[in-house]
């Protein structure tokens, strides 16, 4: 069995017992075996090793010990003098077993390898203990300095002192990461907050919890409250690996975020004698195991948490996205639902006229007491819709001037079956936009016909893309953009970058009679296992609450009407 750290130290400062020195006596005999390479050497100046492939023996200090089952399966050790080059990394992963302890000064020999973009030593022939060290952790700031990059810090102890900021929890709950970036979230480069898509990446890190185990039992960052994007953290140390095509920090100081992004109990207030709200439902349905819920149990937990979300809300008229398009079944349901908790009576639905092929529709509901509709709902003919909007004109109950809500759900930015001017442009507004400026054009043809409209929904753009532009050029008053402070504006998170997907854009006349707009945050910032899934999500953080009831946060309008 190995000798414990501290009876190694005890040994190599003994003395001299009996004529024989103790140190010599007690030293490990791999320990006379000096290293052929410095572990600068094994690394080199690049992303690969010039020494790939051969077997090397090299000397450092375990940094940080990750040979749990659950765990890396390794170790992470580092040379306590640098050598004179600054792109030469002075730590290296080592994949072994065999048992050390975090400040041992080891002898190690073992074949350099690249593993997935990570440097290592793997397999390992031998583990020599050799006494103690010390390393301590370089500073580091992002965004690194001109001509720097994170290879030069792979396999190194490293600390952040500047303040991080959550700006991606995705893969928390599946995987144990998070992204924390400098200067606080990251916003999307199309979203008009002066961002590039290098900037951010610059600005970004990602930091894994020292394991490749799908699912953990426990969750980082979830005791005693769970980690929000916008959550701040200062100090984060740990060592620096690589893998699925990313730089990972793996902590070896536990990181405590500050709770900088309170969650917000309800909406902020908007004012006006009629609300107006967008949502995006994060597929509704009535249909088990289509898009939406797969159980029965699941169903209800899903309708729990949109009725919450709705009842916060308490808007007068709701535009409604990825509701099941199965007639007025999903959304007589989600009504239902929502007057059993608001007051029977409370709300109604308007039927849509011609709801298109797709799987999902927009939806629209109203609270009869506070607005009737005028005259029959609308639609367009035009096949350049593939979920064609849903129109409206209401009058207020206490007034007479008429609006009309035009409900609206863009072709999404996905890429299956681009082609041509459809295909991604290169320009940040991924595919489909050609589309996408089809459908605003149309559109803001229907606004221009309507008395005092009010253009809503998720319209798969961010705001200072080409499909947000046609409506604003064609009259349109973005009331976000007028009433939501820069840092509050984003309804979505996407690869850990925020952004302006669901807009409420209103005609001239009408904009001057809005009083307030908000855009409740209660969806985009919360990590996605506690929302109604059942599988993957630990029982224990599902709340019947507003919070993870979609991916996109609802935007409120306040109006005052005559």
């Amino acid at each position: 069995m190995r000798r414990t750290a501290a009876a190694i130290a005890t040994v190599l400062t003994a003395g001299v017992a009996g004529g024989v020195p103790a140190a010599a006596a007690a030293e490990p005999p791999g320990c006379g075996t000096p290293a052929d390479h410095r572990i600068s050497e094994v690394q080199g100046p690049g992303e690969t090793s010039p020494v790939n492939g051969r077997t090397v023996r090299v000397e450092g200090v375990v940094t940080a010990d990750f040979q749990r089952p659950d765990q890396l399966g390794g170790f992470f050790v580092q040379d306590p003098v640098p050598d004179a080059d600054p792109r030469t990394s002075e730590g290296l992963f080592v994949y072994s077993a065999q048992e050390v302890s975090v400040g041992d000064r080891v002898l190690v020999t073992g074949r350099a390898t690249e593993f997935n973009g990570l440097t290592e030593l793997s397999p390992v022939s031998s583990v020599d203990v050799c006494g103690r060290g010390r390393v301590a952790p370089v500073n580091v700031r992002l965004p690194l300095r001109k001509g720097e990059d994170l290879e030069r810090y792979e396999g190194m102890l490293l600390r952040f002192p500047q303040r991080l900021t959550a700006t991606e929890t995705y893969a928390l709950g599946r995987y144990g990461e998070v992204t924390v970036s400098a200067g606080g979230r990251l916003f999307q480069p199309t979203d008009g907050h002066g961002s590039t898509q290098a900037g951010n990446d610059a600005r970004r890190l990602l930091v894994d919890d020292g394991s490749n185990v799908q699912n953990p039992d426990t969750i980082p960052y979830t005791d005693p409250r769970v980690l929000r994007i916008g959550d701040s953290t200062q100090g984060l140390t740990g060592v620096l690996g690589y893998g699925f095509g990313e730089y990972r920090l793996q902590p070896t100081v536990k990181a405590r975020f500050a709770n900088a992004n309170r969650r917000p109990a309800k909406p902020r207030h908007v004012g006006g004698n009629v609300r107006v709200a967008s949502f995006n439902t994060l597929n509704w349905f009535t249909t088990l195991g289509e898009r939406g819920a797969d159980t029965a149990q699941e169903q209800e937990r899903q309708l729990a948490k949109l009725t919450a979300a709705l009842k916060g809300l308490d808007a007068d008229v709701v535009g409604l996205m990825e509701v099941e398009n199965n007639g007025d079944a999903a959304v007589g349901a989600l009504v239902d639902a929502l007057n059993r908790a608001t007051g029977a009576g409370t709300y109604a639905w308007v039927r849509h006229p011609r709801p298109g092929a797709d799987a999902i529709h927009v939806a629209l509901i109203y609270k009869p007491g506070k607005v009737t509709p005028v005259g029959a709902a609308r639609s367009s003919q035009d096949p350049v819709f593939d979920r064609p909007p849903l129109v409206q004109t209401f009058r207020p109950a206490s007034g007479r001037t008429p609006f009309t809500v035009i409900v609206n759900h863009f072709k999404s930015k996905g890429c299956d079956g681009a082609t041509g001017p459809d295909a991604d442009q290169g320009d940040g507004q991924g595919c489909y936009n050609a589309r996408r400026v089809a459908q605003a054009e149309a559109v803001a043809a229907i606004a221009d016909a309507s008395p005092n409209p009010l253009v809503i929904g998720d319209l798969n753009a961010y705001a200072a893309e080409d499909p947000v532009k046609v409506l604003t050029d064609g009259g349109l008053v973005s009331q976000t953009r007028r009433f939501v402070p820069p840092h509050e504006r984003y309804s979505y998170v996407f690869d850990g970058q925020s952004g302006e997907l669901d807009h409420i854009l209103a005609g001239r006349s009408l904009s001057r009679r809005a009083t307030g707009a908000t855009i409740w945050h209660v969806n985009s910032d919360e990590p996605v296992f506690l929302d109604y899934n059942t599988e993957f999500n630990p029982p224990e953080f599902y709340r019947p609450d507003a919070f993870r009831s979609s991916d996109h946060d609802p935007v409120l309008l306040g109006l005052r009407l005559r």
